[in-house]
């Protein structure tokens, strides 16, 4: 009883601390937090340098492993926050948005030849497309029936991908292009806008780009007319239609555009990677972004890209263990959930719903309780 006492108490400080630094934050004028954004875009740039890689990633190449995994996992998780963290919408398909995105940039790019910036822009289009389509019959389920079909819809893109020949099959498609360079922008001696096969910074900061655009974009919705129906869809969804809230347009339209940031990014990472086949998009990779989300903290923005990190850093921290390092990844990620079940930055509200019994997750965990309502109708009997 103490131990269980103790935790709790923990947890209850380190959330105490969380809210103490969320209202400094709130009350924070607007141009000093322009600087802070300013200062993380800076941060963000400045992350491939040599001296930082030798120790964040003394087994592979750091400026690699920034676009891929770690900047991935991370444009990705933001994109599936969108339906699972703030419209309630459990999505174990979501890799294959990033799919329909990679096929569009290596089907438009090798045989039609169009421009990076255009295929960009007609990816982005046919996964919000995708994201309608699926939903369009399917958003009327709710919590496992729901989960199972989106798994079912991304094993289809897979394996339709696997057995059409036309496309590649399972040899997949080669000599995708590379986004137009401009080989004479130089900034620190580094060629930022030359893109090519041997560096990837340029990718890199490409992506950064594109995570920002995003960030900026979602922020905007999170605290616009539709974030709010988005919360109420997640809390309650009867209670949001009962209120008026048309809540089958709402979700429709987290999944568009869920969809539409895994799009980009999958265009985005098939002109870096040059080539793509069907087992690049394995249903794991659905998995392990929703576990970013949820170990981030699902429905807060910060929280989500922390999470996409540690999932995806951690394992290639370790490489040097070789198979152990899967069980200390394992292992980080079961004290995670032990010492921080909402998360390692939640939102108040979040923590709420959790503190309440609806398992952090709105709708979709309704029928696990939170560990203080468990404690709760532990001791009532």
């Amino acid at each position: 009883m103490n131990e269980k006492n103790s935790l709790a108490d923990f947890r209850h400080r380190l959330s105490r601390y969380g809210d103490t630094v969320h209202d400094r934050w709130l009350n924070t004028p607007g141009w000093q937090r322009w600087i802070v954004y300013a200062l993380l875009i800076v941060g963000a740039l400045l992350l491939p340098s040599e001296s930082l890689g030798s120790f964040m990633s003394p087994y592979t190449d750091w400026a690699s492993i920034l676009f891929f995994p770690i900047g991935t996992y991370v444009v990705l998780a933001i994109g599936l926050n969108v339906v699972v963290g703030q419209a309630g919408l459990l999505d174990l398909g979501f890799v294959a948005f990033y799919a329909v995105g990679g096929y569009a940039m290596a089907l438009i790019g090798t045989r039609l030849g169009w421009n990076f910036w255009l295929i960009l822009l007609v990816g982005i289009g046919l996964c919000a497309l995708s994201g309608v389509t699926l939903g369009a019959p399917t958003l009327r389920l709710r919590g496992d029936y729901l989960a199972i079909v989106t798994l079912g819809f991304g094993e289809i893109i897979r394996i339709t991908a696997r057995n059409t020949d036309s496309i590649g099959g399972p040899n997949g498609i080669r000599g995708i292009p590379h986004p137009p360079s401009l080989p004479d922008v130089e900034l620190f001696g580094i060629k930022i806008f030359k893109y090519g096969v041997l560096d990837p910074r340029p990718y890199y900061y490409l992506l950064v780009a594109l995570a920002v655009i995003v960030i900026i974009l979602v922020k905007r919705w999170e605290k616009s007319r539709v974030g709010r129906a988005w919360a109420a869809i997640r809390e309650d969804e009867d209670a949001a239609e009962v209120m008026g809230v048309p809540t089958f347009r709402f979700k429709m339209l987290a999944f568009a555009i869920g969809a539409s940031i895994g799009g980009a990014m999958g265009v985005l990472w098939a002109a870096k990677a040059i080539s793509i086949n069907p087992n690049d998009f394995q249903f794991l990779l659905s998995a392990t972004i929703l576990a970013a989300v949820v170990m981030g903290g699902a429905g807060n923005l910060p929280g989500v890209m922390l999470g996409a990190f540690v999932v995806a850093w951690l394992p290639e921290r370790f490489r040097g263990l070789q198979e152990y390092r899967m069980l200390i990844f394992g292992a980080v990620l079961v004290a995670l959930m032990i010492f921080r079940p909402e998360g390692l930055l939640p939102s108040r509200q979040r923590r709420a719903e959790l503190k309440e019994g609806s398992g952090g997750m709105g709708t979709l965990g309704a029928e696990v309780p939170g560990p203080e309502s468990h404690g709760e109708e532990v001791a009532s009997k």
